[in-house]
């Protein structure tokens, strides 16, 4: 099953570099009002970090995310500008999927880029099933409840009004 989620998430990034490619709101994973399953994923180190800790208890943004995704690159100053904004009542989470990159390429990513905000390891694809996530530069934004009130791939998204809709 995992080879199959894997090759799906492999097809469906290319649409995110696509021009024309889909956008916030095109029903592409999880459907608005939907509830994502809380699953247990890992800190870069192995450690369990159970998804749950944010959903349902605060809003949330989650950013599936590689780094080597130029789509998550072009994100970041977005990303980074609506953390800054929403900082005190938004959080946000990185879920580094497990493709073609490993938890120690991501430190040393993350050594070069600091402020990337809490970071998660989805090595065996966990989150990327439970939020049914289509490739990277997929973002999410949970209320407070724990429903999905934004969802978002490619370049051209509106990062900071999935912020905003989280606090709503």
């Amino acid at each position: 099953m995992f080879r199959r989620s894997r090759a799906h998430v492999l097809t469906l990034l290319a649409l995110a570099v696509l021009p024309g490619g889909l956008h916030a709101q095109d029903q592409i994973g999880l459907a608005l009002g939907s509830m994502p399953e809380a699953v247990t994923v890992e800190d870069l180190d192995g450690n369990a970090v159970d998804l749950g800790q944010w959903i349902g208890k605060t809003p949330v943004v989650f950013q599936f995310w590689a780094t080597w995704c130029p789509v998550c690159e072009a994100l970041a100053p977005k990303v980074q500008a609506a953390r800054a904004t929403h900082a005190d009542t938004v959080q946000f989470v990185m879920v580094a999927v497990g493709v073609n990159q490993s938890p120690r390429r991501v430190r040393r990513y993350l050594e070069q880029h600091p402020d990337m905000g809490p970071v998660v390891w989805d090595g065996k694809g966990a989150a990327v099933r439970a939020f049914e996530a289509p490739g990277t530069s997929y973002v999410v934004a949970l209320d407070a409840s724990g429903k999905v009130v934004y969802t978002g791939f490619g370049a051209d998204q509106d990062i900071a009004g999935a912020f905003t809709a989280a606090t709503k």
